[in-house]
């Protein structure tokens, strides 16, 4: 029998998979679980990003706008960049997807680094590209890893920094070298999802790049540090003529009016953030003392999550360690689909919430089998 066929890279795509959170649930005592499997922040979205929503709903009868034209004027605004260089997407995944979709396709590359977002392969394959993976170094994205598979079908490099799982971080000068070593044909796209939570004095989200070069793309999100992940707000910051191409490919009415006027109000919210930026870079820093303290390896992490890595070979290994912190009400990410098989990622919650987790840890590390 004769029937549909999807396309060749389609079918090589191996589906995104979240966490097991469901955050509706409790536990039997009543406690809400502590979810800290998806890198979102640590605090609720902003009073007024919750106050434009509510306005929102009023209207739902209507289209959002076509192209969210007023949310690209605030974020020009405060980033102080030209509008026609700024693109609106149903989160920065969107974008991803749609600069795929218009640079790359049958026959071409794609690179990124060898645990770097998954989304990125998946956008690759799902336009028939060849996605490529450059070997890290230290779990940190290698700028002459990746400039060494660059071929004459290479189309983009997608680079998040900081990189989701592993929180590491390439420096600017770095990201400078790298963009100066490809050629002017190819797109270095920097995922910046987690800038807003860097606190080093080397690190710059790709702005400035963007601004004098004619082949870089920024992508950022509102989906972390502003507490806006269910509404799906993302955008990018790119060449005028990148931005036009992506226009046209882009589907109308993509990002929704409640998105749009909650991304704006937490934008203009400066406090709300600082509050947020503040309380990532103490936890942070407790957390990691506190992991180290227990004899556990883990990896600097330069945003809001960190992964911890646990013996393969003993019985409190990364799924015992896994199930043991689920089964008390916690909810962490195993980042076996990134290569790191023997880690669990763990974002940073608030501080009752991670004082939890570090006595839940405590306890598995010292339990007798």
């Amino acid at each position: 029998m004769v029937r549909p066929q999807a396309k060749e890279g389609i079918l090589r795509v191996k589906p995104y998979v979240g966490s097991e959170a469901n955050k509706g649930k409790t536990l039997s005592e009543g406690r809400k679980l502590i979810n800290i499997s998806s890198n979102e922040s640590a605090f609720d979205a902003s009073p007024a990003a919750k106050e434009a929503f509510m306005r929102s709903v009023g209207d739902l009868i209507r289209y959002p706008e076509i192209d969210a034209m007023s949310l690209r004027m605030a974020l020009a605004n405060h980033h102080g960049i030209n509008l026609e260089n700024v693109i609106c997407g149903a989160g920065s995944d969107q974008i991803i997807d749609l600069l795929a979709l218009a640079y790359a396709g049958k026959g071409d590359e794609v690179i990124y680094s060898a645990h770097g977002f998954q989304m990125y392969p998946i956008a690759a394959h799902a336009v028939g590209a060849t996605p490529v993976a450059a070997p890290e170094s230290d779990l940190t994205a290698d700028v002459d890893a990746l400039l060494e598979k660059v071929t004459d079908r290479t189309k983009i490099l997608f680079l998040a920094n900081p990189n989701n799982p592993t929180g590491s971080y390439v420096s600017q000068n770095e990201i400078k070298r790298l963009h100066a070593g490809l050629p002017g044909n190819v797109i270095l796209v920097i995922d910046a999802a987690y800038a807003e939570y860097v606190t080093t004095e080397d690190y710059d989200s790709g702005i400035e790049l963007v601004r004098n070069e004619k082949n870089v793309v920024m992508t950022r999100t509102f989906s972390k540090i502003y507490g806006l992940a269910s509404l799906r707000v993302g955008w990018a910051y790119g060449p005028k003529e990148v931005i036009e191409t992506l226009d046209r490919i882009r589907p109308p009415f993509n990002v929704n009016s409640v998105g749009i006027s909650g991304a704006i109000a937490a934008l203009s919210d400066k406090e709300h953030t600082k509050k947020s930026q503040l309380h990532n870079s103490e936890i942070l820093q407790w957390f990691t003392e506190e992991v180290k303290s227990m004899g556990l390896k883990l990896h600097p992490s330069f945003a809001n999550f960190l992964i911890v890595y646990f013996d393969p070979n003993s019985s409190k290994n990364a799924e015992a360690a896994y199930q043991f912190l689920f089964e008390r009400g916690i909810i962490t990410r195993r980042v076996g689909g990134y290569g790191l098989p023997d880690w669990v990622r763990m974002s940073m919650g608030t501080q009752e919430e991670m004082e939890f987790v570090s006595a839940t840890l405590k306890e598995f590390v010292e339990k007798n089998d």
